[in-house]
């Protein structure tokens, strides 16, 4: 991927930053179908998505983090044995994200959650094993082999009250107020229209319904250079919201009570990683982006009628 030099991807929230997203996480679901049918057993993916639930055999990695290094510092060690226990092991290796909503969100018995960018459909899963048969779980996604992945996922875990979409998280495929709580780990900040990708989640979310997703967050100022970089926006950090600017963003679309809980606040080191094949001076910016991204579990409601 090239730097986007003199263009902010904001300015564009169609093209060609959604197709340079969809071709890195296809990429990435090809990688672990492949790996999967072509050698692993399922002791093997296991212990692979304990150490990493993204780096893939080669030691690239096709999403949030590092471009060339095998250890990610924001998809690594997001979830327990507990957890994975009965997921199918491709669903685990096809994890992308920076967090554990499923663990943090307050889900119950019968209630409809969603995935925006579900991915290979882990948090998906895990929902499902949480709201229950009475419950849904649907996922998000635009990419087709993210999708077929997905469905593969469904079928070898055997759950019935999941359904994956292909859409947009900027134009969500379901009708007003159908959800009562929507989940996303690591993928708005990959929109190119945050504002509208919140404003259809309000949409879309039952009166009191809950927004408790997973995401990068950055807190202060960004060297320029670290934005512009498409490497670093698709690894999930170039297109960060600023921590006051997420939580404005979700009161002006109508939310109440928006509040981010830090998980994990990435190290000079954790930068290091981050940077790599990028094309920046990893020292110099390293040092600069020390303590000015982390991980954040976001939460909000949107008002009862």
């Amino acid at each position: 991927m090239e730097s986007l030099k003199r263009r902010d991807p904001n300015s564009d929230p169609v093209s060609p930053l959604r197709d340079a997203v969809r071709e890195r996480y296809g990429a990435a679901a090809r990688r672990v179908a492949e790996g999967i049918a072509a050698s692993e057993t399922a002791a093997t993916a296991a212990a692979t998505a304990t150490a990493s639930c993204c780096a893939p055999a080669d030691g690239t990695s096709g999403c949030c983090g590092s471009s060339t290094a095998s250890w990610d510092p924001i998809t690594a060690d997001l979830y327990d044995e507990g957890q994975a226990a009965g997921v199918p092991a491709e669903a685990l290796l096809a994890s992308l994200g920076c967090g554990n909503p499923t663990l943090l969100a307050n889900l119950h018995e019968g209630e409809t959650v969603l995935d925006l960018g579900s991915g290979g459909g882990i948090d998906v899963l895990l929902s499902a094993k949480r709201v229950g048969p009475t419950g849904k779980a649907y996922g998000l996604d635009m990419t087709d082999e993210m999708l077929a992945l997905a469905n593969e996922n469904k079928a070898k875990a055997g759950a019935t009250n999941v359904e994956f979409l292909k859409g947009h998280i900027e134009q969500i495929p379901l009708p007003d107020a159908s959800v009562d709580v929507i989940i996303s780990n690591c993928v708005i900040n990959l929109s190119g229209d945050k504002r509208k990708t919140l404003a259809e989640a309000f949409r879309v979310l039952k009166p009191g319904g809950r927004f408790a997703v997973s995401d990068v967050i950055v807190r202060g100022e960004v060297p320029a250079d670290v934005r512009r970089n498409m490497e670093l926006w698709m690894g999930c950090v170039a297109g960060a919201l600023e921590e006051r600017e997420f939580l404005s963003l979700l009161q002006e679309v109508g939310f109440e009570q928006p509040s981010i809980e830090p998980t994990r606040v990435y190290t000079a080191d954790d930068a290091m990683a981050l940077l790599a094949g990028t094309g920046l001076d990893a020292t110099r910016f390293a040092r600069e982006m020390e303590g000015k991204f982390l991980s954040g579990f976001v939460r909000a409601t949107k008002p009862a009628a």
